[in-house]
Protein backbone atom coordinates (compact mmCIF):
# COMPACT_ATOMS: atom_id res chain seq x y z
CA UNK A 1 0.00 0.00 0.00
CA UNK A 2 1.06 3.75 -0.94
CA UNK A 3 -0.32 6.27 1.09
CA UNK A 4 -0.05 10.18 0.59
CA UNK A 5 -2.08 12.72 2.75
CA UNK A 6 -4.13 15.81 1.91
CA UNK A 7 -6.72 18.38 2.30
CA UNK A 8 -10.33 19.44 1.28
CA UNK A 9 -9.88 22.75 -1.23
CA UNK A 10 -12.98 23.74 -3.04
CA UNK A 11 -15.97 21.69 -3.74
CA UNK A 12 -18.00 22.19 -7.37
CA UNK A 13 -21.61 21.36 -7.75
CA UNK A 14 -22.08 20.77 -11.43
CA UNK A 15 -25.28 20.15 -13.35
CA UNK A 16 -24.69 18.30 -16.37
CA UNK A 17 -26.86 18.37 -19.27
CA UNK A 18 -28.17 16.10 -22.03
CA UNK A 19 -25.75 15.46 -24.52
CA UNK A 20 -22.77 16.55 -22.19
CA UNK A 21 -20.11 13.49 -22.26
CA UNK A 22 -18.36 11.99 -19.13
CA UNK A 23 -15.13 12.09 -18.34
CA UNK A 24 -14.70 14.56 -21.64
CA UNK A 25 -16.56 17.62 -19.76
CA UNK A 26 -15.18 17.04 -16.30
CA UNK A 27 -12.18 16.97 -17.44
CA UNK A 28 -12.15 20.20 -19.06
CA UNK A 29 -14.08 21.78 -16.49
CA UNK A 30 -11.40 21.13 -14.08
CA UNK A 31 -8.56 22.55 -16.42
CA UNK A 32 -10.12 25.36 -16.76
CA UNK A 33 -10.53 26.17 -12.94
CA UNK A 34 -7.43 24.71 -12.15
CA UNK A 35 -8.34 21.62 -10.16
CA UNK A 36 -5.46 18.98 -10.45
CA UNK A 37 -6.33 16.40 -7.76
CA UNK A 38 -10.01 15.41 -6.63
CA UNK A 39 -12.93 13.07 -5.12
CA UNK A 40 -15.93 12.68 -7.69
CA UNK A 41 -19.65 11.53 -7.12
CA UNK A 42 -22.07 11.25 -10.05
CA UNK A 43 -25.78 10.48 -9.99
CA UNK A 44 -28.15 11.05 -13.00
CA UNK A 45 -29.41 9.38 -15.98
CA UNK A 46 -27.25 8.30 -18.94
CA UNK A 47 -28.25 7.63 -22.62
CA UNK A 48 -25.52 6.13 -24.38
CA UNK A 49 -21.90 5.13 -24.19
CA UNK A 50 -19.51 2.42 -23.78
CA UNK A 51 -17.85 1.28 -20.84
CA UNK A 52 -15.07 -1.39 -19.70
CA UNK A 53 -16.95 -4.24 -17.98
CA UNK A 54 -13.38 -6.12 -17.36
CA UNK A 55 -10.38 -7.73 -19.07
CA UNK A 56 -10.76 -10.45 -21.29
CA UNK A 57 -8.31 -12.81 -19.54
CA UNK A 58 -7.27 -11.55 -16.26
CA UNK A 59 -3.60 -13.07 -16.08
CA UNK A 60 -2.80 -11.34 -19.11
CA UNK A 61 -0.76 -8.54 -19.06
CA UNK A 62 -1.05 -5.77 -20.38
CA UNK A 63 -4.77 -6.75 -20.21
CA UNK A 64 -7.37 -6.52 -23.55
CA UNK A 65 -9.98 -4.71 -22.11
CA UNK A 66 -13.70 -6.02 -22.61
CA UNK A 67 -16.02 -3.07 -23.65
CA UNK A 68 -20.29 -2.58 -23.60
CA UNK A 69 -22.66 -0.66 -24.82
CA UNK A 70 -24.93 1.12 -23.14
CA UNK A 71 -28.40 1.21 -24.90
CA UNK A 72 -31.45 3.18 -23.83
CA UNK A 73 -31.59 5.60 -21.13
CA UNK A 74 -29.69 4.47 -18.02
CA UNK A 75 -29.90 5.36 -13.88
CA UNK A 76 -26.53 5.72 -13.05
CA UNK A 77 -24.86 6.04 -9.66
CA UNK A 78 -20.91 6.46 -9.95
CA UNK A 79 -17.37 7.51 -7.52
CA UNK A 80 -14.27 8.35 -8.70
CA UNK A 81 -11.07 10.35 -8.99
CA UNK A 82 -9.42 13.24 -10.58
CA UNK A 83 -5.76 13.51 -11.11
CA UNK A 84 -3.52 14.99 -13.48
CA UNK A 85 -1.02 12.93 -16.06
CA UNK A 86 2.06 12.64 -16.84
CA UNK A 87 1.22 15.63 -18.95
CA UNK A 88 -0.59 17.75 -16.20
CA UNK A 89 -3.83 16.90 -17.45
CA UNK A 90 -6.98 16.25 -15.18
CA UNK A 91 -7.78 12.34 -15.59
CA UNK A 92 -11.10 11.23 -14.52
CA UNK A 93 -11.31 7.60 -13.12
CA UNK A 94 -14.82 6.85 -12.13
CA UNK A 95 -16.64 3.56 -12.00
CA UNK A 96 -20.28 3.67 -12.29
CA UNK A 97 -23.34 1.05 -12.11
CA UNK A 98 -25.95 1.68 -15.03
CA UNK A 99 -29.06 0.00 -14.43
CA UNK A 100 -32.10 -0.22 -16.89
CA UNK A 101 -35.05 -2.51 -16.13
CA UNK A 102 -34.05 -5.53 -14.70
CA UNK A 103 -30.83 -5.19 -16.35
CA UNK A 104 -27.74 -4.05 -14.32
CA UNK A 105 -24.12 -3.11 -16.11
CA UNK A 106 -21.22 -1.60 -14.21
CA UNK A 107 -18.04 -0.77 -15.29
CA UNK A 108 -15.02 2.33 -15.98
CA UNK A 109 -16.48 5.18 -18.13
CA UNK A 110 -12.78 5.82 -19.59
CA UNK A 111 -14.59 5.25 -22.99
CA UNK A 112 -17.24 7.69 -22.23
CA UNK A 113 -20.89 7.83 -21.54
CA UNK A 114 -23.17 10.72 -22.83
CA UNK A 115 -25.64 12.54 -20.19
CA UNK A 116 -29.56 11.78 -20.46
CA UNK A 117 -31.66 14.61 -19.30
CA UNK A 118 -29.81 15.55 -16.31
CA UNK A 119 -26.80 14.47 -13.70
CA UNK A 120 -25.43 15.99 -10.69
CA UNK A 121 -21.70 15.83 -10.64
CA UNK A 122 -19.88 16.99 -7.19
CA UNK A 123 -16.01 17.41 -7.42
CA UNK A 124 -14.14 17.99 -4.00
CA UNK A 125 -10.95 19.02 -4.53
CA UNK A 126 -7.99 17.55 -2.88
CA UNK A 127 -4.84 19.85 -2.01
CA UNK A 128 -1.49 19.17 -0.41
CA UNK A 129 -1.25 16.05 -2.78
CA UNK A 130 1.65 15.46 -5.20
CA UNK A 131 0.43 12.57 -6.91
CA UNK A 132 0.00 12.00 -10.90
CA UNK A 133 -1.23 8.86 -12.98
CA UNK A 134 2.04 7.45 -14.19
CA UNK A 135 1.96 4.65 -17.21
CA UNK A 136 2.72 1.35 -16.06
CA UNK A 137 4.67 -0.67 -18.53
CA UNK A 138 3.44 -4.34 -16.87
CA UNK A 139 -0.56 -3.64 -16.66
CA UNK A 140 -0.85 -0.46 -19.06
CA UNK A 141 -2.66 1.11 -16.63
CA UNK A 142 -1.78 4.88 -15.34
CA UNK A 143 -1.66 4.22 -11.59
CA UNK A 144 -0.94 7.09 -8.90
CA UNK A 145 2.26 8.15 -8.15
CA UNK A 146 4.16 10.21 -6.49
CA UNK A 147 5.71 13.10 -8.80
Amino acid sequence: MKVAEGRIGRVFVLRLEDGDRLPDCVEAFAASRGVAQGFCAFVGGVGSGRIVVGPEDASAMPPVPVLTELLGAHEAAAVGTLFPNESGQPKLHMHATFGRGDEVKTGCIRPGIDIWTIGEFVLIELTGLDLVRKRDAATGFELLAPK
